[in-house]
């Protein structure tokens, strides 16, 4: 496959994956690619965990799925992000940024625009709207034949120093290395968040993966085998617009947007 190809095609796999392993060679080559990152002064700051292990995986995904309800039950997710959500297809072509949020249980289509307030949330809390999506986000990271956690050498990520700013980076773009390579490989991969957005759920992670003091974990991915034919889970918010270059790509300064490259 070739660059540009996989890059147009990166996705983010919000829908099950097969039971099949990831294979050695395949574990390999993701964490090869990972360590041909750039990083400052070649510091290459970052380190993986693999986790195969049964118990440990579906331990990591009961604390993701408690993770969601509780964000979700208690409104902090729909407060924190809800500039980035779109209802409709002609908001997410204007907009052409966030997520759209077509896939509303059923009980909760009637009151789609609400869905942000006081009387959404009760409605939502009252419908256990928030145990059904987190039992459906444990099921899918408890589905997963692999999940990966990328940390950063705390020799390296010192916050309120440059460090901090360039260990982050150059993680960054190891991870991009590793969601590219994917691609080619045919499997999917998605970002394990919600237990960032509770406190103390994080750091249940970190025991279970006995992380020591001198590393800090970052993140968790789950990844697998995508199946030819994917049903639309309960979870999918899709992504698929982008900004037209005129939106995010200035010429000389950012006074003067970029012309002549939409479409």
């Amino acid at each position: 496959m070739e660059l540009l190809e996989a890059i147009r095609r990166r996705r983010t796999t919000n829908g099950a994956f097969l039971p099949d392993p990831v294979s050695a060679e395949h574990q390999r080559l993701l964490v090869e690619v990972a360590g041909r990152a750039p990083s400052q002064l070649n510091s290459q700051p970052w380190r993986f965990v693999l986790v195969e292990d049964r118990s440990t995986i579906d331990r990591i995904a009961a604390i993701s799925g408690e993770s969601m309800t509780t964000a979700m039950s208690g409104g902090t997710f729909f407060e924190r992000y809800k500039r980035y959500f779109r209802f409709s297809a002609a908001e997410m072509a204007q907009h052409r940024s966030g997520m759209l949020f077509d896939r509303l249980p059923a009980p909760l289509r009637p009151f789609t625009g609400q869905v942000f307030t006081r009387r959404g949330q009760r409605l939502m809390n009252a419908l256990r709207v928030p145990q059904t999506l987190g039992e459906e986000n444990r099921k899918l990271v408890a589905g997963s034949p692999l999940l990966l956690a990328a940390l950063l050498d705390k020799a390296e990520h010192r916050p309120g120093e440059l460090s901090a700013f360039y260990s982050l980076f150059s993680l960054g773009a190891a991870v991009e290395n590793i969601w590219l390579t994917t691609v080619e490989l045919g499997l999917g991969i998605q970002f394990v968040s919600f237990p960032m957005e509770v406190p103390g759920a994080w750091g249940r992670i970190e025991e279970l993966l006995e992380v020591p003091d001198h590393l800090d974990l970052m993140a968790v991915y789950r990844i697998g085998h995508v199946p030819p034919e994917q049903r639309r889970p309960a979870i999918d918010w899709s992504s698929s617009e982008r900004r037209a270059p005129s939106q995010y790509v200035y010429r000389e300064t950012c006074a003067t947007p970029q012309t002549g490259w939409d479409g």
